[in-house]
C-alpha cells in the first residue's frame, strides 16, 4: 500500500497568466499566454530564478525569447523597474505544473524524516546569519506573513504546499520554544540545568527579574517582527521610497 508522495516539478519555460498595464512587461510586448523560453540566452524553469537574475542584473535591459501560440517570436527588450526594494517586470506567472509521485510506506518515512532534519537545522543557520549580519532581520516573518504565507498556499494546486508550510510551522514553533531563553521551555530546563549545577534554587528574586527581562525583549521583538510584516503588505507599497 502506498503511503506519501513527494512532487515532481515539471521543467518548462515561464508561463504568463496576466500582464499588468503600464508595466515594463506589458511596454515590451508580453502577452497573457506567452511562455518565456529563456532570458538573456538563459533558460530559467521558475519565476523565483527570473527574480533572482534580474536582482544582480540591478535594473539592466534584459532581452526575452517568447513562445506565443506555439511560434517562437524575435527577442524583445524589457527594462526592469524597481517596485518596493526588487527589480520586477509587472507580470503574475502560470503555476508551476507537476506531478505527484506516490511513494511507499518505507520511503514516505525516510523522506519526513529527512524533511524534519532539514528543516530543524535551517532556523539554526538562519538565526546564526542575523548574528552573523549576513542576513537582515527584516526578512523574519511573524503572524501576518505566516497569514500571507497560507493564502498562497491555499492558492496553490495539490495539498503538498499546503502541508508541507503547516508542517514547516509546527517543527519550528517546537524548535523556537526549546531555545534556552527564558519563558520559553528551553530556558526552563537551563535554569534546571543550572540548579542542579549550583544544587541549590536559584534566587526568587533573581528569577523574577530575568523573566521580567525576558519578557519585555520578546514583546518588543513580536512588535518589531508584527510592524515590518504590516510594512510589507501591499497596501503600503506606495509609502516606501
Amino acid at each position: 500500500m502506498d503511503a506519501g508522495y513527494i512532487p515532481q516539478f515539471v521543467r518548462g519555460p515561464i508561463g504568463v497568466l496576466q500582464v499588468q498595464p503600464g508595466m515594463p512587461a506589458a511596454e515590451a510586448g508580453l502577452r497573457e499566454g506567452d511562455a518565456i523560453l529563456s532570458v538573456d540566452g538563459h533558460s530559467f524553469h521558475t519565476v523565483q530564478a527570473l527574480l533572482a537574475y534580474m536582482q544582480t542584473g540591478k535594473g539592466n535591459p534584459i532581452s526575452l525569447v517568447v513562445q506565443r501560440n506555439g511560434a517562437t517570436l524575435p527577442p524583445i527588450v524589457a527594462s526592469p523597474t524597481k517596485i518596493d526594494t526588487d527589480w520586477k517586470l509587472g507580470f503574475a506567472p502560470l503555476p508551476i505544473p507537476f506531478r505527484s509521485e506516490p511513494l511507499p510506506l518505507n520511503q514516505a518515512v525516510t523522506k519526513s524524516g529527512a524533511f524534519c532534519l532539514d528543516n530543524s537545522t535551517l532556523i539554526v543557520q538562519v538565526l546564526g546569519r542575523i548574528l552573523t549580519h549576513k542576513v537582515s532581520i527584516s526578512q523574519l516573518s511573524g503572524p501576518v506573513g505566516i497569514a500571507r504565507m497560507a493564502g498562497d498556499a491555499a492558492e496553490t494546486r495539490g495539498w503538498y504546499p499546503k502541508l508541507g508550510l503547516a508542517s514547516a510551522i509546527s517543527l519550528n514553533l517546537g524548535i523556537i520554544n526549546l531555545m534556552p531563553f527564558p519563558i520559553l521551555d528551553g530556558g526552563l530546563i537551563l535554569l534546571l540545568l543550572i540548579e542542579s549545577v549550583l544544587r541549590h534554587d536559584i534566587n526568587f528574586r533573581v528569577k523574577e527579574r530575568i523573566y521580567q527581562a525576558a519578557f519585555v525583549l520578546l514583546l518588543v521583538f513580536f512588535a518589531f517582527i508584527i510592524a515590518n510584516d504590516v510594512t510589507r503588505l501591499p497596501i503600503f507599497a506606495h509609502l516606501k521610497p
